[in-house]
Formats: C-alpha cells, sequence, structure tokens
C-alpha cells in the first residue's frame, strides 16, 4: 500500500463512533462544526494495527493477558530504529497514558508540598498533575520571540531550583508551541538540574513528529541519572482510546521508586487489545508513520499559508514538532473566551489557549492532523468570524 498524499487526503469518517472530537463538537456545538481540537488525528492508523486487532478479537475470549519480551522489545527497537536511543526491558515500565506516568512520577520523586517546575504556556495536565498532587506549581515561562518561536529561560529555572525546588517537567517536543529542543538546549537544562540535584522528568509523547531540519533528541541520549522519558504510540500512530504508554528510565535508584509508586497506586497496564496494537504499529508502521510525515508537512505549510494570506495580523509560531500550530490572534482584541465564541459561532473549534496557562490568552490552538481541506476550511471560517 502507497502511504501517499492521496492515502491521507481520504481521511475517515469519524462521526457516530463516539469519537470525542467529532461526535462530542458535534453534540455541543451542532453537525456543521469542523473540529481543530484535540490533539488526535482523523487518518485512518496503519494496516497492520488493525489486522492485529481483528485476529485478536476473532479469537473470542479477552481474559488476563501476560506482559511478554515482544511487548518490550517492539517499543525499544522502535526507539533504536527511529531516533538512536538504546534501552532495555529493564528501563521500560508500561502504563495506560503518559499523565499516570506523570502522576506516578511527581508521587515518587518529591513530597507533598515540594516545588514542581514548569514552562508555561504548556499542555494543561502538567499544571493539573502538580495541583492534584498537592505539590507547589512553579513556573518557568517559556521566553516568546517577535517572530512567535520561544526559548528557555534557564535563569528563571534556576531561580526556582535556588529555592528548593524537587522536581521539573519538560515537554519535549513541546506542546503547544511546536519546538524541538536542540541538544544544546538540553544539554544546559540537564547541566542545570545537575547542579541541584533534581530529577528531570519528560513528557516525549510527540517525539515522531519533528519536521527537517530540525531532530528530535530523547533526554536519555543527553543525561541517564535522574531522568525519565514518558512516551506513548498514541500520538504516533493514532492509538489514543487503547491507553497505552511506557516510561523509560535507566537510572536504577529512580526506577525504583517509581516501580514502588506504580505498584502502591494500583497502577496496571496490559489491555490486550493496547498490545497488540502497540507491537503492530512499532513493529510494521515505519512506512505509514514516514508517509504521514511527508503530508503533516505538506500540513504546516498549508497552514502558514492559510494564515499569512486570510490572517495578516495574526502570528503562528514556527512549527517545528507536533500537529499543532500555536496561533497568536491578540492583534485581533479579543479574550480567548471572545475568541472561542466567535470562532465556534463561524462553524469551527479550536483549544483555546488558557488551557495552556494564563501566558494563552488571545491564543488558539489548531490541530493539523487532519486532511488538507479540514484546515483550509476552518481557517476560512476563523478568519470570517474575526473579520
Amino acid at each position: 500500500m502507497r502511504f501517499d498524499e492521496a492515502y491521507f487526503d481520504q481521511g475517515i469518517d469519524r462521526v457516530g463512533t463516539r469519537c470525542e472530537k467529532w461526535d462530542g463538537s458535534r453534540k455541543e456545538h451542532g453537525e456543521g462544526i469542523v473540529p481543530l481540537w484535540v490533539a488526535d488525528m482523523d487518518f485512518l492508523s496503519p494496516p497492520a494495527v488493525q489486522e492485529a486487532l481483528i485476529r485478536r478479537a476473532q479469537h473470542g475470549t479477552y481474559g488476563y493477558t501476560e506482559l511478554l519480551d515482544d511487548d518490550y522489545e517492539a517499543l525499544t527497537s522502535f526507539w533504536q530504529r527511529r531516533h538512536g536511543l538504546t534501552v532495555t526491558k529493564e528501563d521500560v515500565m508500561l502504563l495506560p497514558c503518559v499523565i499516570t506516568g506523570m502522576r506516578v512520577a511527581i508521587n515518587a520523586l518529591t513530597q507533598p508540598g515540594d516545588g514542581v517546575i514548569i514552562q508555561s504556556p504548556v499542555y494543561g495536565p502538567f499544571r493539573f498533575s502538580v495541583e492534584a498532587t498537592g505539590r507547589k506549581l512553579l513556573d518557568a515561562p517559556l521566553i516568546r520571540r517577535e517572530d512567535g518561536r520561544y526559548d528557555m529561560d534557564l535563569a528563571a529555572v534556576e531561580e526556582h531550583l535556588k529555592n528548593g525546588a524537587s522536581l521539573m517537567l519538560l515537554c519535549s517536543p513541546h506542546n503547544p508551541v511546536s519546538r524541538a529542543w536542540t541538544r544544546q538546549e538540553l544539554s544546559d537544562l540537564l547541566a542545570l538540574l545537575k547542579r541541584y540535584d533534581v530529577p528531570l522528568v519528560s513528557d516525549e509523547i510527540h517525539a515522531d513528529f519533528v519536521f527537517a531540519p530540525q531532530q528530535f533528541v530523547p533526554v536519555l541520549s543527553v543525561e541517564q541519572e535522574n531522568v525519565v522519558s514518558l512516551c506513548a504510540p498514541s500520538k504516533t500512530f493514532n492509538l489514543a482510546g487503547l491507553q497505552q504508554a511506557s516510561c523509560l528510565c535507566v537510572d536504577e535508584q529512580v526506577r525504583k521508586a517509581l516501580q514502588a509508586q506504580i505498584e502502591a497506586s494500583g497502577v496496571r497496564s496490559g489491555n490486550l487489545f493496547a498490545l497488540e496494537a502497540t507491537r503492530a504499529a512499532y513493529n510494521e508502521g515505519d512506512a505509514w508513520l514516514d508517509g504521514l510525515m511527508a503530508y503533516l508537512d505538506g500540513n504546516r505549510r498549508r497552514l502558514t499559508e492559510l494564515v499569512k494570506t486570510l490572517l495578516p495580523k495574526a502570528v503562528l509560531t514556527p512549527l517545528e514538532a507536533t500537529y499543532l500550530g500555536w496561533l497568536d490572534l491578540r492583534a485581533y482584541g479579543y479574550t480567548t473566551e471572545e475568541l472561542m465564541q466567535r470562532s465556534i459561532a463561524a462553524g469551527v473549534q479550536f483549544t483555546g489557549g488558557t488551557f495552556f496557562g494564563d501566558l494563552g490568552e488571545g491564543f488558539l490552538r489548531v490541530n493539523i492532523g487532519c486532511p488538507r481541506r479540514s484546515i483550509e476550511e476552518g481557517i476560512k471560517r476563523l478568519a470570517r468570524a474575526l473579520a
């Protein structure tokens, strides 16, 4: 099968499948809505995934399921093949989702009341996880350049470290500002954290969505002491509903603390369909993923053109990674709430910028993981809403 532009242009009708993105939007906002919000994709998953699930479903019995060596081998081989990272079975802990892993790590590596550093604007569950676990939220906001690109503020990070921060959460690649952190940036951050003996937990769920000439740099390829990586096939292969993720940790002492917390929390992984799908995706999904990345590269270029033409006062952050565009609409003079109201009234739904913190006021996040026609129609509707 050829995973070319024509293949991804077809998309898939998700209406009537209990799809949060489509059915949820239509239920709340009407049948004509174009949903460009929640971060999953409107494409078929790799054919090998569907074939594996059908084979397993046809067996007809779905009892307790073992984790075997090939479950770990699929993941470790994929990361070696795609990102040059070598980890072993012993370094891997399976989880239902990345946010579960984040909360496990916070509970395992800090105490209630400890300070945890984030870098806003950042995916809302970073903030929610710190607050839900009774820790103190310490923000070291990213620095925004005039062209919309963001950099780390290491001086702000160090100020929190000086004041006793106990843990840092990193989003790499970053959601929503679509930065692919360079090896130098990660080296500088990790050297700073090491000076204060503070662990880093890196959400690397968007690792496979980095556009040339940038490259994804796994944190574990830079430093392995006091470092945790959280990853999943869910974004990459559109498997979020199956609930399967992994925690990678080479540091034995940290890994033991994580494992103890996983056991104490009763966190279990091993949903048999998730395991089947994950093995198939990691082992047989490369050609599909290569085709997807070529298509998404076209989507990000088209989004850039549309914003420049139809939204001349907007600033689109350069899209280095993820399939999520970060759109600064503050020049139009509306709050995030007003932007959401106007866009929904015009028949298109985005994610409001304040979901990512106060620095998202006046921004919208645009999901381009869909056929190009949806992006074109959605941005046209947004332009009408702001005219």
